[in-house]
């Protein structure tokens, strides 16, 4: 029982807004296919960090679900920035019983356990200006994050830390993230939502206040599960 980690798979099957477009985006559905069948096991968990699907609203994401859903393992969904379609928790759970998409989760204030971990986190922030809105959408982030690492620490079981967002970037932190990581004696946390080489140079990976960081964004990590444990 194997965990994995990938991010912004950025599916557009039942849309028509192709990835291909971007330089290393070729053929990227096929690979990333490809990729995770020699990998991921029936039995293996695949924390899937944000901008899943381009679809608008909740039922046009079947046809990128339904890919995901037919794909080995569990798979658990947190939020990105481009997730227009993500609604309330009982929303959505209620969308994936109704089609038969079973092996699919949503982590939205809770926690899942695997093996000696259990999976937490949200979308994150990265407050760019301090617009009375942005502060709103950070703070709601915060508590969100809070709110899963506790569930996760109830279990007894070390929590790992997912989120959409980098809290640091180029070497500026997201404080309030970080403080919720530090206060938690957070030991890993994975990341996604940035792209192209130039961010890849400016992306910090490695272990900043005790955290270990990494980048998991599809095109970095090649189109490829990465293996947390």
């Amino acid at each position: 029982m194997a965990l994995y980690a990938i991010g912004d798979l950025h599916l557009s099957i039942g849309e028509d807004k192709p990835m291909d477009v971007f330089a290393g985006w070729n053929d990227y559905v096929s690979r990333l296919k490809e990729n995770w069948e020699k990998l991921v096991t029936p039995g293996d968990t695949v924390v899937i960090a944000g901008d899943i699907s381009w679809a608008m609203k909740l039922e046009s994401t079947y046809e990128d679900f339904r890919f995901i859903d037919e794909l080995p393992g569990k798979k658990i969904f947190l939020k990105g920035n481009h997730d227009y379609w993500w609604g309330t928790k009982s929303k959505m759970e209620k969308y994936l019983a109704e089609n038969g998409l079973d092996s699919i989760s949503i982590l939205f204030n809770n926690t899942y356990t695997c093996g000696e971990f259990a999976v937490c986190g949200t979308r994150g922030w990265f407050l760019e200006n301090d617009t009375p809105e942005d502060i709103k959408v950070l703070n709601r982030e915060v508590g969100r994050l809070r709110m899963s690492i506790d569930a996760a620490e109830q279990t007894g079981k070390e929590p790992v830390v997912f989120l959409h967002y980098p809290p640091y970037f180029r070497g500026i932190e997201c404080k309030e993230i970080m403080d919720v990581l530090t206060e938690h004696n957070i030991k890993r946390c994975y990341y996604g939502h940035l792209h192209g080489r130039q961010n890849f140079k400016l992306a910090f990976e490695g272990e900043y206040k005790g955290v270990d960081f990494r980048l998991i964004s599809c095109d970095r990590v090649g189109f490829m599960p990465v293996l947390i444990r």
